[in-house]
């Protein structure tokens, strides 16, 4: 070998060490939430003999998934607390007032996760701070990865749902707690579009 080729091989080795080098690592995907097909469902019980369900109409939000590393996750969703919906109108206006939501000093309700646990499956446990009227409590959602593929425009989405338990009166929403229970059920599901 002579020392041209030598050199042209050490040449070689050296741009492809460089390039290796400034290779990109894994890179997490950042979703965005999609208001269309996505719900924020409620129910709560009524006298103590049925089930009144609600929802949220308007909210954003954004999910970060590292599939080599999920607990690099993240969420963090903002819901509008004027959007809420028990298809009746009395209803809603006594919601959005100061026996409950009290929308004009709390216009929005959010959470931002602190940690994400993979558990079997699809599952995951994801840890974070829930903010209601003006409130701030740690929670754990139970969650799941419900699938990923293209949209109708050629657009990469994936979904999640979740749920969570929680207690009205702990973000000092205490009117009629006889009547209305205090037990809150969150029903939760996500589609999210690719950034």
């Amino acid at each position: 070998m002579t020392f041209t080729t030598s050199a042209r091989c050490l040449f070689s080795i050296t741009v492809l060490l460089i390039a290796l080098g400034a290779t990109p690592a894994f890179a997490a995907d950042t979703y965005e939430l999609d208001p269309v097909h996505s719900t924020f469902q409620f129910r709560i019980k009524h006298l103590g003999v049925s089930y009144t369900y609600g929802r949220f109409n308007e909210q954003k939000g954004t999910i970060v998934v590292d599939e080599k590393d999920p607990s690099k996750n993240s969420i963090e969703i903002e819901i509008k607390t004027a959007s809420v919906d028990t298809a009746n109108k009395m209803r809603d206006e006594h919601l959005s007032g100061p026996d409950f939501f009290d929308v004009a000093k709390y216009p929005a309700m959010t959470f931002k996760s602190t940690s994400f646990k993979k558990k079997e499956g699809n599952a995951y446990a994801v840890e974070g701070d829930l903010t209601i009227h003006g409130v701030t409590k740690k929670v754990t959602l139970n969650a799941t990865f419900v699938g990923a593929g293209p949209g109708m425009k050629g657009e990469s989405g994936a979904g999640w749902e979740a749920t969570l338990v929680i207690n009205r009166a702990d973000y000092g929403m205490n009117y009629m707690p006889d009547a209305i229970g205090t037990e809150v059920t969150l029903q939760i599901a996500i589609e999210g579009v690719k950034k």
